[in-house]
């Protein structure tokens, strides 16, 4: 099965952060739901750490990008992409950003785990 062209980039960014932090941080992420509350509590650390949101963009983007392959994998959901932005769209037709919702975690005002629950409409995540 091909994926549709807005699927590149964010598959991309995903599976680098999965590199980059099995690399770095020895973090093992597998696409489940599970690995979200992982994925949250190390946005939580680096914020705890003070580093400057310039310097964390690309890791909370691909984070993000992570975020929203795991939506897309559990639900049959697929990438959108306009003017730059990536959003998942669920099949039941509702747009999630988790992108953006990993830069609001990093601003400790949103979380990976309660995204993927709410779209995947799923409470045991």
């Amino acid at each position: 099965m091909t994926r549709p062209p807005a699927a590149t980039k964010p598959a991309r960014w995903a599976a680098d952060a999965v590199t980059a932090l099995r690399e770095g941080a020895r973090l093992r992420l597998d696409y489940s739901a599970q690995s979200l509350w992982r994925l949250d509590r190390m946005i939580e650390e680096i914020r705890g750490q003070g580093a400057p949101y310039d310097a964390v963009r690309t890791a909370l983007r691909g984070f993000g990008a992570y975020a929203g392959e795991v939506v897309v994998r559990l639900t049959g959901g697929e990438w959108w992409a306009t003017g730059g932005d990536h959003w998942v769209r669920t099949p039941d037709g509702r747009l999630w950003d988790p992108i953006e919702e990993a830069r609001r975690c990093y601003h400790g005002e949103g979380s990976l785990r309660l995204l993927c629950r709410d779209a995947t409409g799923d409470g045991s995540h």
